[in-house]
């Protein structure tokens, strides 16, 4: 039995949230789960930032798991990769080119969204630029401005151009991607970790204003490093990675479709409806180092 919310009850059913929707995406045989290892047929999940690293890997396991999924970049050469990619694994997609900065294309695209499917379950907020390293001396406000307006920024035009479709269907999962280095306090990182908890904070302010909403929202703390430089590409590269991880919990890191994925999988499902307003680091417990 469901739980009435503001005159919603809040089921998890797919026919509870609103909107036409044909039969669910099977999972195609080549997916590294199931459907029934987490079961999001008939949804329609965003992925921005999701033509790559850990972005692409959602899309393929969510995708796996039965979602629609909506999966965003900036370079038109890496969207058509992706699409490319998730249409070869028989997963219903749509691949657009978005700078997540620009609210305007992010309320376009998810209107776009509603109007191909009928229904927006999920968001996750993956995209954000990314600054090499930098001393607090030397940075910049082009580095503050260009982190804090694909990050904090972007994440929230995001989150607002889905919030009025999930509240109307009284059913939405939104999560948002962040770093542990907030918490550390990682030298050479400082803009991008003020950027990140930034993030942290918005996604508690939306879980408080939007659960009666029947909308969660939830911060995942990823773990996943080699997806952006592979480290046997560079010797150097290479031992600065075994050192990371050697004094690390489970000595290795994380990888996108099965380490990450499954964790937002859950997330974004029916049966985390009482998970809201929380940091899940899914580092393997790298955090313990610390």
């Amino acid at each position: 039995m469901g739980v009435t919310i503001r005159g919603v009850t809040d089921t998890g059913d797919i026919g509870s949230a609103g909107g036409s929707v044909s039969a669910g995406v099977s999972a195609p045989a080549s997916a590294s789960v199931s459907a029934g290892d987490m079961d999001l047929a008939g949804r329609v999940v965003v992925i921005t930032g999701g033509t790559k690293g850990i972005g692409i890997g959602l899309a393929r396991h969510l995708g796996g798991c039965g979602a629609s999924v909506v999966v965003t970049g900036r370079r038109q050469a890496g969207v058509d990769a992706a699409g490319a990619e998730l249409a070869g694994l028989g997963i219903d997609h749509l691949a657009r080119s978005v700078d997540a900065a620009d609210a305007d294309a992010t309320a376009e695209l998810i209107a776009d969204v509603v109007e191909r499917w009928g229904r927006v379950d999920g968001l996750v907020a993956n995209a954000q630029s990314f600054r090499p390293t930098t001393p607090l001396v030397e940075v910049s406000e082009s580095d503050m401005d260009l982190l804090f307006d694909t990050g904090p920024k972007g994440t929230l035009w995001a989150m607002q151009a889905v919030y009025p479709h999930m509240r109307e269907a009284g059913f939405g999962r939104i999560v948002t991607m962040a770093t542990s280095m907030g918490l550390t306090g990682a030298a050479g990182y400082g803009p991008y970790a003020a950027s990140n908890e930034a993030i942290r904070s918005l996604t508690r302010t939306a879980a408080n204003e939007w659960g009666r909403d029947g909308i969660t929202v939830n911060c995942v703390l990823p773990a996943s490093a080699a997806h952006r430089l592979d480290p046997a590409a560079d010797p150097q590269r290479a031992a600065a990675f075994a050192a990371m991880y050697d004094n690390h919990p489970l000595g290795r890191d994380g990888d996108p479709d099965t380490d990450i994925a499954p964790a937002v999988a859950f997330l974004l499902s029916p049966k985390s409806r009482y998970v809201t307003g929380q940091t899940i680091g899914v580092d393997g417990g790298g955090l313990l180092r610390s």
